[in-house]
């Protein structure tokens, strides 16, 4: 097959110049199943993401609809970097670099196939994403220095940061936001949830330039050298979204900042990330890249490969993978109808004719009958119509879970680093492998392998997992919890899982937490600092040589 090479500078597209309508009309145009190569030039691509058009982008763990305001429409969104439709298709950045001015996704993949995009660098100008850090206190007052990148003005006792298309009052939701990113002075590489900085503010006043005073009647929380991260925690965007696609490679990519998730993933088969580097911008003196997950992969397919990246600075999980339990709302006669549950997740149809089913007990978590999908209709944002070849063991009230959208997982050669909750979060049938990662500092669990069916939905049963030769400097809760949200115990949810060979220098819980889990094997590990090796409950088979 012949490949066509196309230069982008031909096309108006060259560095420092502003090039949105001939970026845009340049991709629409790409076609054809011939193997195609776009070639960038290294240097600075200014992107301008209000001379892009809206589109709708349901994107998995963004805002729900709840999450909107009145006249604003759900999940509307814009991208500077679309590629939609696009097969056999190589994007050779050489070192481009794009910024990005004003809140986007910053790019999307759409119903692509064998696509490969190298060597980018995507940085959002002046994001939505502010720096606190404590420089003094006393007795009523704390004194903060506002990050060097911020845009800022005071108007009425409040601070407000300014940027291409937001106004946003820092002290949006202090007295409720539980969530806030704390950088602790005396150790940079962990990050922490805690209450906003300014709860509890009376007033502020500059005292000089980038330097505010916050009067409060307590300070005692405060230490000089904190650093406070303030963003509108909305997920209204993502980084990387690709849906619909099949054999997605990602080869040295990096993104310095995203407005929720930076990689996300769904209804997609096969995906590779290597040398990746999802990490703050090093001249912006912050600390946090992302305002939540790194990588998000949902109802995927075929084989998911993350490999040699760096990933540090995460608002939540470093990754997290998983399907969904749908619940059945409706049964006439080979037809069901299922519904998504979470209010985060929607408006898309991963189940597939001629996928496998489970049903599943929402309490127990276990299977209990399996159907073949005969057809799949999308019939609303949350409801899918599903005829299947045998229902009996359908129950309105139960879950179903698509076996088939359960992909292999190899995560290995990473660094993962500053992530405020869990490093890796698993729950997927597919046959996960671990191996030769550095875990710097996760505020939560190293490795938290779930299922659930009562809260975020995220299933399901895992059956062949090996974590093994991985450091774990800091893990702020264990080191590798198992335990799926089970509400009554009939037998093992997950089983044969393997963790081997791996060094637990600092675990502030046990080192291993297991529940309702079975053929457990815990061998050859170094735990250096836990309160507990091992603490089980409802568990059967575990292997140990403690």
């Amino acid at each position: 097959m012949d490949m066509k090479i196309y230069k982008a500078e031909e096309y108006g597209i060259v560095p420092g110049k502003h090039c949105e309508s001939e970026l845009r009309d340049f991709l629409n145009s790409l076609d054809g199943d011939e193997e195609k190569v776009i070639e960038f030039k290294k240097g600075d691509y200014p992107l301008d993401t209000s001379k892009f058009p809206d589109c709708m982008l349901y994107i998995t763990n963004t805002a729900g609809d709840g999450e909107y305001s009145a006249g604003e429409t759900p999940h509307k969104s814009r991208s500077p970097l679309y590629f939609d439709g696009i097969k056999n298709l190589t994007v050779e950045g050489n070192g481009a670099r794009f910024l990005i001015w004003g809140q986007a996704t910053n790019a999307v993949i759409a119903e692509c196939e064998n696509i490969k995009i190298k060597d980018i660098e995507i940085c959002p100008v002046d994001p939505n994403m502010h720096e606190l850090k404590v420089i003094s206190k006393g007795l009523f007052y704390v004194d903060y220095e506002l990050d060097s990148q911020s845009e800022y003005e005071i108007s009425n006792g409040k601070v407000w940061f300014c940027g291409s298309d937001y106004r946003y009052n820092a002290a949006h939701r202090a007295k409720t936001a539980r969530y806030i990113p704390c950088v602790q002075v005396e150790n940079t590489d962990r990050v922490m949830r805690t209450l906003h900085p300014l709860a509890g503010c009376i007033k502020i006043k500059e005292i000089s330039e980038r330097k505010i005073r916050a009067f409060c009647l307590s300070t005692a929380r405060f230490k000089i050298g904190d650093r406070y991260y303030i963003y509108d925690d909305r997920r209204q965007y993502a980084g990387i979204f690709v849906r619909d696609s099949k054999n997605v490679v990602l080869e040295r990519v990096k993104q310095s900042f995203n407005y929720s998730l930076a990689f996300v993933a769904q209804n997609t088969e096969n995906i590779t990330l290597e040398g990746v580097e999802f990490a703050p911008d090093k001249t912006s003196g912050r600390l946090i890249a992302s305002l939540a997950d790194f990588v998000q992969i949902c109802m995927c397919r075929g084989k998911v490969k993350i490999l040699n990246s760096r990933f540090e600075g995460a608002g939540d999980d470093c990754l997290n993978v998983h399907g969904f339990h749908f619940k059945i709302t409706h049964i006439d006669g080979d037809r069901i109808t299922v519904k998504f549950m979470h209010p985060q997740s929607h408006g898309f149809n991963p189940l597939r004719a001629g996928d496998e089913l489970a049903f599943i007990d929402p309490k127990t978590l276990l299977e209990c009958g399996r159907a073949k999908i005969i057809a799949s209709h999308l019939v609303d944002e949350y409801s899918i119509e599903l005829t299947i070849d045998d229902a009996l063991s359908a129950k309105i009230g139960n879950m179903i879970e698509d076996i088939n959208a359960c992909p292999d997982l190899l995560f290995s050669g990473n660094t993962v680093e500053r992530i405020i909750t869990r490093g890796l979060l698993i729950t997927t049938r597919g046959k996960t492998v671990v191996e030769n990662n550095h875990f710097k500092s996760c505020s939560m669990s190293g490795i938290l392998i779930s299922d659930d069916a009562a809260s975020w939905y995220e299933s399901g049963l895992c059956r062949d997992v090996t974590i093994k030769d991985n450091l774990f400097d800091y893990c702020g809760e264990n080191g590798v919890l198992i335990k799926p949200e089970n509400t009554v115990h009939a037998g093992a949810v997950h089983k044969n899982i393997t963790v081997t060979g791996n060094t637990f220098k600092k675990c502030e819980k046990a080192c291993f937490s297991i529940k309702s889990s079975s053929d457990i094997t815990l061998s050859g590990n170094l735990i250096k600092d836990a309160p507990e090796k091992l603490k089980q409950s409802n568990c059967e088979n575990i292997i140990t040589d403690f």
